[in-house]
């Protein structure tokens, strides 16, 4: 075995492993990054649709524990990697049932569970610098959310009753991602004429993961034995890019003028009082007002695995445009 953990051939194995809430930004690209270590993979969600021609598809809506336990029936690993409509209420109402059902479902099959996180339970203070030490202190509702879910299965873990590990990563990006800030925000407005929008301050920091990096990586944590009980940063870039320098790059590969506007927090409550979105990110502003770098540098040194560059991620997600 390399230092990556995978050997220079690669021997499929017959275990089933099961992506829940296949049908986001992240599962089909997982999907198919699995079919490296296995031939048997299982799609589960509400109307799941294959993306391999061998996928075996379940119907399943993971607040309903039934369905969760018969769809995780069978599998080695599971991955959930869910992305509920970002809605405070549907948050509070969901996530905890959901990841009691799947905790509960992966003990009784005796399934490692791989969970696919984001930053929200890391303190305010800890967004200059986030690694997998950052205190969890969050400041906002989605965030106690977040800490929540999160540490219901690491306590399982910590008392042996469940093998599973935590992948956090930053706000991602990617080709065919079309609910990212920076798609919607700076890529979709330039496409339309209009000027780029960047949340906050422009002149802050920012870290994005590559989906594709996402996928790559959470299969192979899932597939590396000693990789559980720990929770891992996935693999983004060591660049330090302000959001202006993020505008003009993209600007610079679709060939337009890289003007903005900065939609400050007081823009924010205003135009939130009319559309529900606003409202749902005014809490996360935080994240936006200050340097935000998102720190992988432990899978990368574990794994010998270099982080897509931004100028490759922005090249292929304006060649797919």
């Amino acid at each position: 075995m390399n230092k990556s953990g995978i050997s220079s051939f690669v021997k499929k194995i017959t275990f089933m492993q099961t992506i829940l809430g296949s049908g986001g930004a992240i599962g089909s690209l997982l999907t198919k990054e699995l079919m490296k270590y296995t031939n048997k993979v299982r799609l589960v969600a509400r109307n799941p649709q294959k993306v391999n021609d061998t996928d075996e598809l379940f119907k399943a809506d993971l607040t309903n524990a039934g369905e969760v336990l018969k769809s995780v029936e069978g599998s080695e690993v599971v991955y959930l990697c869910v992305g509920l409509p970002y809605h405070l209420k549907v948050w509070q109402q969901q996530w905890p049932a959901i990841m009691k059902n799947v905790i509960n479902a992966c003990k009784q099959h005796k399934a490692k569970l791989v969970f696919v996180d984001n930053v929200y339970m890391y303190s305010q203070d800890a967004i200059p610098h986030m690694t997998e030490q950052s205190p969890l202190d969050p400041p906002s509702q989605k965030g106690k959310i977040r800490l929540q879910i999160a540490q219901m299965l690491m306590d399982e873990v910590a008392k042996g009753t469940l093998t599973a590990l935590i992948a956090r990563s930053a706000d991602f990006y990617g080709p065919d991602v079309k609910t990212s800030v920076l798609k919607i925000s700076v890529f979709d407005n330039f496409q339309k004429g209009k000027k780029a929008m960047w949340l906050s301050d422009a002149t802050k920091l920012h870290s994005f993961t590559y989906t594709p990096d996402i996928a790559k990586a959470a299969a192979l944590l899932g597939n590396t034995a000693d990789a559980y009980g720990q929770v891992w940063h996935l693999p983004t870039s060591t660049e330090k890019l302000t959001g202006v320098d993020f505008i003009n790059m993209i600007a610079a590969e679709m060939k337009v003028k890289p003007a903005f506007n900065t939609f400050s927090k007081f823009m924010q409550s205003m135009v939130g009082l009319f559309i529900p979105i606003l409202r749902e990110l005014k809490e996360m502003q935080y994240q936006n007002d200050r340097n935000y770098f998102f720190d992988s540098s432990k899978y990368q040194q574990r794994f010998g695995i270099k982080p897509t560059s931004y100028a490759d991620g922005v090249k292929e997600i304006v060649k797919g445009m």
